[in-house]
């Protein structure tokens, strides 16, 4: 991964993230761009309505890193989580990659998703994905008791930006992870939020040990890897 990570590189992977998205040639009545990940090609369905319901930058950075390294970080078979889903995109890759999956979102979002995820992987996929509503914070532990779940990764791309359930996000990431998980987290920058931003790293970085995977300055996106520092649950 080290060949593939620093501002040297921003020239070569940007390209090659964004030459897999594709728009119809004709519009219709619905919505939706088309995606090469993972040896599929991919439609979306989008909804320009709802912020959550369109694919954003971070999330085809999500999906290349999965793509190109989805084998040196055994995602098959593992048990993956998504957190803040929107139209499901990076769920649908780590699905098609062989991993166990579950996309969240929050309930206007669900519907959505939960056609998106199922269209592109049905009779595609060697796990059938779950589509889950996620609250962020309290709410976690009743939909995803301790006892009954276990994740390998945590996904989330563009999670943090300028709403008012930072804290829970936060939370959520703390009570998901256990001494094994890695949390697989894209982040957008942008100008308007920096204070905002620089906050929620300096409390992430308190729980979790950072790396910078990617980092891609035309894009405003650095791509993080965490683990917990201790275990205490």
């Amino acid at each position: 991964m080290a060949d593939e990570n620093g501002h040297e590189n921003d020239e070569i992977i940007v390209p090659e993230i964004l030459e897999r998205r594709y728009i119809p040639a004709c519009l219709k009545s619905v919505a939706w761009e088309g995606f090469n990940f993972a040896g599929h090609e991919i439609t979306i369905v989008e909804s320009t309505d709802l912020y959550g319901a369109t694919v954003w930058p971070s999330a085809l950075v999500l999906c290349y890193f999965l793509e190109k390294h989805g084998k040196q970080l055994g995602v098959e078979d593992k048990n993956i989580i998504e957190i803040g889903s929107g139209t499901g995109l990076v769920a649908i890759v780590a699905c098609l990659l062989g991993a166990q999956v579950v996309a969240t979102d929050l309930g206007e979002l669900i519907g959505n998703l939960q056609y998106n995820v199922l269209r592109n992987t049905k009779m595609q996929s060697k796990h059938i994905p779950q589509v889950k509503e996620l609250i962020w914070g309290s709410d976690v532990e009743k939909t995803f008791p301790t006892s009954s779940f276990h994740f390998d990764y945590i996904l989330a791309a563009d999670v943090v930006y300028n709403h008012p359930y930072l804290q829970e996000l936060l939370e959520t990431f703390d009570y998901l992870c256990n001494e094994n998980t890695t949390i697989l987290w894209v982040m957008r920058f942008r100008k308007e939020n920096t204070l905002l931003e620089n906050a929620f790293i300096h409390k992430f970085q308190k729980l979790f040990e950072m790396e910078v995977i990617y980092d891609l300055p035309s894009l405003s996106i650095k791509l993080y890897k965490a683990r917990r520092y201790n275990y205490k649950k």
